[in-house]
């Protein structure tokens, strides 16, 4: 279970072992067991649902199991519940791949909504998903027992005003055009539940304050943008129950900010970026994933929830732990100037925080696999 004596994940070379989630030590570079790297490594070397594809630092290809592998575990885990049709946006990203990934190998029939089509085929070959252009939106939500929408442009980009109209249209426009293909079913044929996603930048950025499902929102173009995502999410009939998720930053080893943290670390170049004291209010991928899946199934999941783990951290803390668990160093910070240059307005994205709390998921008792990093 030595993950930092095993270098050859980081450089996909190898097959991996699965680490558990919780409760493990790692070995740092100089022998020394540190809670950081143990939790750390618990993050990046986690290992995948059955049928879901290669672990997080698997080759590329690796660990595909075959077409009659596939199948057994699809019966296998179908037998768990019953078998829902589910209409999902942004099913090729990140979180929407996996939650597509895993819905279809319990046995559900997934409708993937997405404006290409064949691009989204090629990405998703997974038993059980449907594909709809956004053209036939009415016809994929209509007959769906729930809805997903996950859809959205990348915020971590230099904001132009062409992008910040990508980012509102993005999100807004298709989440107001999936809610009003709810409302126009008739109760019979109409989705029983609508998960939408939001994020946490609802809430502004601070460096001191705490923030739960019950703080007000920000006033920055972050917030307001959440604000109006919200409200479009919440247009629905009182028969579709509605449940909104403020996700955090995902972490997942093959994507979104992690992927893009890891050459940099093994360059021996990597650090915090600004000061390191802004606060990362984070998720595992696959907790986000069961959160969605709990939120569908569960009748008792209503309103806002805050998709983040239970441990924030400061950016500061983050890169020790992705170095440690590289056995690289957390040295080099990169000055707000220079990220700033870089991205402009957007650079507010990396350059402040803010400490969410998920204080309705745990309420309702959900367990999270990841709580510390």
């Amino acid at each position: 279970m030595q993950c930092l004596r095993q270098r050859t994940h980081l450089r996909h070379t190898r097959q991996t072992r699965a680490f558990k989630p919780a409760n493990r030590s790692a070995t740092s570079a100089r022998g020394a067991t540190t809670p950081a790297a143990a939790a750390a490594c618990s993050v990046l070397c986690a290992p995948l649902p059955a049928g879901c594809g290669p672990r997080p630092f698997q080759a590329a290809g690796a660990g595909r199991c075959c077409s009659s592998s596939r199948s057994k575990a699809v019966r296998v885990m179908a037998a768990a519940g019953d078998k829902l049709t589910i209409a999902v946006t942004g099913a090729t990203g990140l979180v929407g791949s996996r939650l597509a990934a895993k819905l279809a190998a319990q046995g559900n029939r997934v409708r993937v909504l997405t404006r290409n089509v064949n691009s989204a085929k090629a990405k998703l070959q997974y038993p059980g998903l449907e594909f709809y252009s956004l053209a036939q939106i009415n016809q994929a939500v209509k007959g769906s027992d729930a809805v997903v929408n996950l859809a959205g442009e990348p915020i971590g980009t230099r904001w132009t005003p062409a992008i910040k109209k990508q980012i509102r249209q993005s999100r807004i426009d298709i989440t107001s055009k999936v809610a009003n293909a709810i409302s126009s079913n008739p109760e019979a044929t109409r989705p029983k539940v609508f998960v939408s996603s939001s994020a946490v930048g609802y809430y502004g950025a601070s460096a001191t304050a705490s923030f739960t499902e019950d703080s007000p929102s920000g006033s920055d173009y972050l917030a307001q943008i959440c604000t109006e995502w919200e409200a479009a999410a919440k247009n629905v009939p009182a028969s579709t129950r509605s449940v909104i998720i403020r996700t955090g930053i995902v972490l997942a080893r093959d994507g979104g900010v992690l992927a893009r943290m890891l050459p940099i670390f093994e360059l021996f170049a990597g650090g915090p970026l600004g000061t390191g004291k802004q606060w990362v209010s984070w998720v595992h991928r696959d907790d986000l994933v069961d959160m969605i899946m709990e939120a569908i199934r569960q009748p008792s999941y209503s309103g806002v929830y805050n998709g983040t783990a239970p441990k924030p951290v400061t950016m500061a803390q983050l890169c020790s732990s992705v170095g440690g668990v590289l056995g690289r160093p957390s040295w080099l910070p990169v000055p707000d100037f220079a990220i700033t240059t870089l991205l402009g307005e957007g650079a507010q994205v990396v350059l402040e925080g803010q400490k969410v709390l998920p204080t309705r998921a745990q309420q309702a008792g959900f367990n999270f696999k990841y709580k510390e990093l």
